[in-house]
């Protein structure tokens, strides 16, 4: 029988939901509001979601160096703070009658700089609140809240505008970031030893050579950088290829793409049961081979293009990187010495942000010069190398959670 986890990572886990519902009600409600009071085009959405990803390259580094001088707590308080400010400004301004494609773009950008902050204090955090053996479970349990806000918050967002107008959905996800704000306050988070102040470029090449030279952390990186370039060469592929080829009307592209949100919830619901019945080197195996299987669905498309198929295909791809996620935040916060979490999980972050608009290039080039059916075929080619390059780790042989290489404090 598992014990309870402690009430502070409870907490923990209410923030983490309300946060992630804020985040993914305003992502859904901002490119419907654009094209419904702007009449927004695509290049105006482009801007919009490109704007929003813009901090995840510019601020993880220096906000994982933050959180490992700081209290990662506070810094949770004052990311989703600045999301709720950002989030009410929004409901101010369609209030007003003052929006406009800049104005989107810059409570966006700021918006989105919250979520960066959020997103490098929390796996930092965890291992504080939770014992080690707990942590597999606790990363699980973060990862549903993930994947049902994931799941349902395009879905809410785009009911909320389309029966109550654009200022319920910015008016609710305000409230659900407030919640967050409140159950943030309510953590105790153990005390750290007070950190040595030194350049931030050398506390960056500590925690960028750890990553490089742990034989345990270096394989989990590259396969994250491979695996995201080659499912932004799918994405960019994928909305066009199912139209001209899958025959499938706008409404049907939409039900393709929401079965990875069902598939990321029943991920976070099988992966308990996963990680008790196989070890946990095979458990880390399980996302990047889903993603292969996924993959190979989707090209066989080509052969029966059917809208189902492309749909479970896409509801593998849900399962397989969620159960990814789960095992390889674990890993990480096993062998990263407690002070260097921040910074480690800053590192990862903005090398996996940065590998996507790569992909989106590739993938752009690619569907130009070849056809949509070469980047299904490229991006397959991509998921089997990831597979092969973790699988050829020393990841594969681990029977059980390693025992961590540091005994730093956090």
């Amino acid at each position: 029988m598992n014990a309870a986890l402690p009430a502070s990572f409870t907490r923990l886990a209410w923030a983490n939901l309300g946060a992630q519902s804020a985040e993914q009600l305003s992502l859904a409600a901002t490119p419907i509001v654009a094209v419904l009071a702007l009449g927004a085009g695509p290049g105006e959405i482009g801007f919009l979601a490109a704007v929003q990803t813009v901090p995840f390259l510019l601020l993880s580094i220096p906000l994982g160096i933050a959180a490992d001088r700081t209290s990662r707590r506070g810094l949770m308080i004052a990311a989703e703070s600045l999301r709720a400010l950002a989030l009410l400004a929004l409901v101010a301004v369609v209030a007003a009658g003052w929006l406009s494609i800049g104005v989107l773009a810059l409570l966006g950008f700021i918006g989105a700089v919250g979520t960066v902050g959020f997103s490098v204090a929390a796996p930092a955090l965890v291992p504080s609140l939770v014992p080690r053996q707990a942590l597999t479970r606790a990363n699980g349990r973060l990862e549903l809240a993930r994947s049902a806000a994931f799941a349902a918050g395009p879905a809410l967002g785009g009911a909320l505008v389309a029966w109550a107008g654009a200022p319920a959905a910015f008016i609710l996800a305000t409230m659900l970031s407030g919640a967050a704000i409140a159950m943030l306050a309510r953590i105790a988070e153990p005390s750290r030893p007070a950190a040595v102040a030194r350049h931030p470029w050398a506390e960056l090449r500590e925690g960028g050579r750890l990553v490089w030279r742990e034989p345990l952390l270096r394989p989990v990186l590259l396969t994250a950088v491979i695996w995201n370039i080659s499912w932004f060469v799918l994405q960019a592929a994928y909305v066009p290829y199912a139209v001209r080829w899958l025959g499938l009307s706008a409404s049907g592209v939409g039900v393709t793409l929401a079965a990875m949100g069902a598939g990321m919830v029943a991920g976070a619901l099988l992966a308990p049961a996963v990680l008790r019945r196989i070890r946990f080197g095979a458990a880390v195996m399980v996302g990047p081979a889903l993603s292969v299987i996924a993959s190979t669905a989707m090209v066989a498309t080509l052969r029966w293009p059917t809208g189902a198929l492309a749909g479970i295909a896409f509801f593998l791809f849900g399962i397989g990187p969620i159960l990814w996620t789960i095992t390889s935040t674990t890993l990480r916060q096993t062998m990263t010495p407690g002070p260097m979490l921040g910074r480690v999980s800053a590192i990862f972050l903005t090398v996996n942000a940065g590998a996507r608009p790569v992909g989106a290039a590739l993938g752009g080039a690619i569907g130009a010069a070849w056809g949509e059916a070469a980047c299904l075929q490229v991006a397959l080619a991509g998921f089997v190398v990831q597979a092969g390059l973790i699988a050829a780790s020393r990841i594969r042989r681990l029977e059980a959670l390693p025992a961590p290489a540091y005994s730093t404090p956090s």
